[in-house]
C-alpha cells in the first residue's frame, strides 16, 4: 500500500473514534478545565477537531512560521458546530490527500518561530505526528471526561464504561 492510501485509510479509521469523542462534549461544559494550566474543553476540543486541517497545510506549504501566522482558533460554543466543524476539516483534510503525489511526502516541511526551527521533517513523518497529536489529545479529552463523569467511548477496544461489570 502506498504511504498517501495509508494516511487516508488512517485518517477515516481515526476519523470514527475521534467523533465519538467529539459528540460526547457536554453543552454546558465548553468553559470547564481540570486545572488552571489546562486547557478548557471547549479548547481541546476545537483543537482536536482543527488538528486534521494540518494535513493540506503540510502537503500545500514548506513551513509553518509562528511568527508570521499568528494563531485563532474558530470559537465553537456547542457540539453540533463542533462536530460540524470537524467534519468539515476531516472532509479538507481528505481531498488534500487524495491530490498529493507520493514523491511530494518526501520534501521536507519546517515549523518554526522566525528564525528558531523547531523541527525540519519529511512532509510524511509531520503527517504522522499531527495523526498523534489528534490521538494525545484525545486521550486527554478522555481524562477530562472521567473527571466529569461523563462515559468515555472505547478507542481501540472498548472503554470500562463500554463494559458490564
Amino acid at each position: 500500500m502506498d504511504m498517501i492510501k495509508m494516511f487516508l485509510k488512517e485518517l477515516e479509521q481515526e476519523a470514527v473514534i475521534t467523533r465519538k469523542m467529539l459528540e460526547r462534549v457536554p453543552d454546558d461544559k465548553y468553559d470547564w478545565k481540570p486545572h488552571e494550566k489546562s486547557m478548557s474543553i471547549r479548547q481541546l476540543a476545537t483543537h482536536i477537531a482543527e488538528l486534521p486541517g494540518w494535513v493540506p497545510m503540510i502537503i500545500n506549504t514548506t513551513e509553518l512560521d509562528f511568527a508570521v501566522n499568528k494563531y485563532e482558533p474558530v470559537v465553537i460554543n456547542n457540539t453540533k458546530d463542533l462536530v460540524a466543524y470537524f467534519e468539515k476539516i476531516l472532509a479538507e483534510s481528505k481531498a488534500a490527500l487524495q491530490k498529493a503525489r507520493e514523491e511530494d511526502m518526501s520534501a521536507i516541511w519546517t515549523l518554526r518561530n522566525g528564525t528558531e526551527v523547531y523541527s525540519a521533517d519529511p512532509k510524511s513523518e509531520v503527517v504522522r505526528m499531527t495523526y498523534s497529536q489528534i490521538i494525545h489529545h484525545r486521550a486527554q479529552l478522555g481524562v477530562f471526561f472521567r473527571l466529569l463523569n461523563i462515559p468515555v467511548p472505547g478507542s481501540y477496544g472498548p472503554s470500562a464504561d463500554d463494559m458490564s461489570f
